[in-house]
């Protein structure tokens, strides 16, 4: 059977939840022992099986994406509070405080803002040259 060129054979998709068949048969498999082999897998972790605690590290415990931050910041409302901010941030991540990956987070969301307002000054300043120019 042909589709037609940007038509899906299955334009709705799988039904959220819906397991892959690989996953359906392994769990069958397993059946009601999956329990089991997840406590004795930890147990062999506790004991210094390395295979084991990369198991229940990589597969068990499900990793943090991104957690909340704890961090003071000095109050940022136009271009002269960013030295500070920043500084502020290059100190936690010194200090062991925050990761250098969440430092580099906060100083690219401390650009963005710097940049919206070098964005916002040359926008009225565009507009007051044009105003003159009528």
């Amino acid at each position: 059977m042909a589709f037609k060129k940007g038509q899906s054979g299955n334009p709705k998709g799988k039904r959220p939840g819906t397991r892959h068949k690989a996953t359906q048969a392994a769990l069958k498999l397993l059946g009601g022992d999956l329990a089991a082999i997840t406590q004795e897998c930890i147990r062999q972790a506790k004991e210094g099986n390395l295979m084991a605690v990369k198991l229940v590290l990589d597969k068990l415990i499900p990793s943090a994406k991104e957690l909340p931050l704890s961090l003071s910041l000095p109050k940022v409302e136009g271009a002269a509070d960013l030295p500070a901010a920043l500084s502020a941030v290059m100190s936690a991540v010194a200090q062991g405080d925050i990761t250098p990956g969440e430092g580099q987070a906060l100083t690219a969301m401390l650009e963005a803002y710097r940049k919206g307002l070098e964005f916002t000054d040359l926008e009225a300043r565009l507009t007051v040259l044009e105003d003159r120019t009528k």
